[in-house]
């Protein structure tokens, strides 16, 4: 009896979603509605391509629908850089253009428009050369002047839990002056205050920013008739008695029925920062999230509601996960773990295969630094992904096989030597030092595969017990199969929770020595 393969659904088919609505490391998201459409993008460090853009007619069923930077700018993200890159973007529509606004915190901020966001992005441009500057949003005022709030990383400048604004040319081309701290959360019981959105309701200036830290904290609301403050406060959503710890930055929509939604992420370690979606009610002025009491001027993130009010319904949608690669591009599902090369594959629209291409591993490098895994994010809370790789176009000192990538990661691989096949495994943990990842690899020889032209692995994901209540652990697992039928567990290793990262596998075809190199073809990547 054939599988079926799986996805995560929040739209629960009886007119209620259930959160998270999307089970997916969609980090730092920002969100906007133009008509009937709603765009979501993410945070995708060193990744690429780079920031997500993500579509939805009902705040609750979320397509990824393109990409808005392919490559990640300046030539130090030729190679992974773990932890670095694009951080957490904002988008907002203005004047007839999407506008991205990202940052890159050992480089600076950056912009890219279209006025199609399906369609191509512009160049990103570098609007403020900055070390530390982060979570930046752009916003245009009703007299025409143009702003940008931002926070800042501690780990890059020295310092944190300030919220500043500085004037910016309107085509988001250049800052204007050196800007203001309007907010020090290190006095206002606000610590780590950050993500910084900046909107404008009824007179008041509102900043939505989260505070407290990304595992422990609340949602923050900032509001003032001056846009450079002063600034009084309320926390409006916290966990409460909730298992949803955090809840952290995200996003303020509304419907065209008059509805106000709030979309933010929660940090579940390993799985990285999945995506919940709150209701808002408006009481003297204050944006009230989630769950909330009478007379109480903040909430609790919910667990189950009814679907927003769109005026419409739409059909039940989940992002892609599962892959035949019978198309003529790449999903949009998959990322590389650096500026990519299209010599790096092929798809081969006849034989219904993706190529991954043999590309030559650093001497002594990690298997977490090999520029061409081609991975995808976890896409429910277990799992199974299984895949078929072909050995036949392997070459002496290829290796191919399936990878899962995290602070703690491993890989089931076939690699051929002296023109024999060879089953190993490879498992390595990264370690940061100075904001650089480090790691170092064991490997083990299985067994010899003699004569075998197709191999499968699976990649297995499981709930365990945790030490440490509210923490969620995984028990990452790889087998083998020279059938397709019976499998053989081969490698398994604990979870670890990821440096603003969550876990993502995939795929790989790399090469050590100097050697030629060869290829690999695989027929699918399915999700169980």
């Amino acid at each position: 009896m054939e599988r079926k393969t799986k996805k995560w659904y929040g739209d629960l088919g009886n007119g209620n979603f259930r959160n998270p609505i999307l089970y997916t490391d969609y980090s730092d998201p920002d969100a906007i509605r133009v008509g009937d459409d709603y765009f979501m993008i993410s945070s995708s460090f060193c990744n690429t391509p780079a920031i997500p853009i993500l579509h939805s007619k009902d705040l609750v069923n979320w397509k990824v629908i393109n990409y808005a930077v392919e490559k990640i700018p300046g030539q130090r993200y030729e190679n992974p850089e773990h932890g670095c890159g694009v951080w957490a973007p904002a988008i907002r529509y203005h004047d007839g253009w999407y506008w991205i606004i990202f940052p890159m915190p050992d480089e600076g901020i950056f912009m890219t428009k279209a006025k199609d966001p399906w369609g191509k992005w512009s160049e990103p441009v570098c609007m403020h050369e900055a070390k530390g500057w982060i979570d930046p949003c752009p916003f245009w005022d009703d007299d025409g002047n143009a702003y940008l709030v931002t926070a800042y990383a501690r780990s890059r400048i020295g310092f944190k839990s300030i919220i500043h604004i500085s004037r910016m040319k309107p085509d988001c081309t250049a800052l204007l002056d050196e800007g203001v701290h309007v907010f020090d959360g290190n006095t206002n019981n606000q610590e780590t205050i950050e993500g910084p959105k900046l909107y404008k309701r009824n007179g008041y200036y509102y900043i939505f920013a989260p505070a407290g830290g990304v595992k422990t904290g609340w949602q923050t609301i900032l509001r003032s008739k001056n846009i450079y403050g002063p600034y009084e406060y309320k926390n409006v959503l916290v966990q409460g008695s909730t298992s949803i710890n955090g809840p952290h930055q995200g996003a303020w929509v509304d419907t065209k029925t008059g509805e106000d939604w709030f979309l933010h992420f929660q940090d579940v370690y390993a799985a990285g920062r999945i995506i919940h979606l709150q209701p808002i009610e408006w009481i003297e002025d204050w944006p009230v999230m989630g769950n909330f009491k009478n007379g109480e001027l903040f909430g609790e993130p919910v667990a189950e509601h009814k679907k927003p009010d769109v005026g419409a319904q739409y059909p039940i949608e989940a992002p892609e996960a599962s892959d035949d690669f019978s198309g003529e591009k790449l999903g949009l599902q998959w990322q590389w773990n650096a500026n990519y090369k299209n010599e790096w594959y092929e798809m081969d629209t006849e034989k219904k295969v993706i190529r991954l291409f043999s590309y030559p591993k650093k001497k002594d490098g990690s298997l977490s630094d090999v520029k061409n895994l081609l991975l995808q994010k976890w896409c429910l809370p277990e799992f199974e992904a299984e895949t078929k790789l072909n050995t036949e176009n392997l070459l002496n000192g290829d290796i191919c096989g399936m990878v899962s990538l995290g602070m703690s990661f491993g890989a089931a691989a076939v690699k051929k030597e002296n023109n024999k096949l060879k089953l190993i495994t490879i498992f390595g943990e990264q370690t940061f030092v100075d904001e650089k990842a480090s790691a170092s690899d064991i490997t083990n020889e299985i067994t010899e595969l003699n004569g075998i032209k197709n191999i499968f692995f699976k990649n297995i994901v499981k709930r365990i017990d945790s030490k440490q209540e509210g923490i969620p652990l995984e028990k990452i697992s790889f087998e083998y199969s020279t059938n397709g039928k019976e499998y053989k567990e081969i490698l398994s290793f604990e979870s670890k929770a990821g440096r603003w990262v969550g876990v993502k596998n995939g795929i790989f075809c790399m090469h050590e020595g100097s050697g030629e190199c060869g290829f690999t073809e695989s027929e699918y990547f399915n999700i169980y």
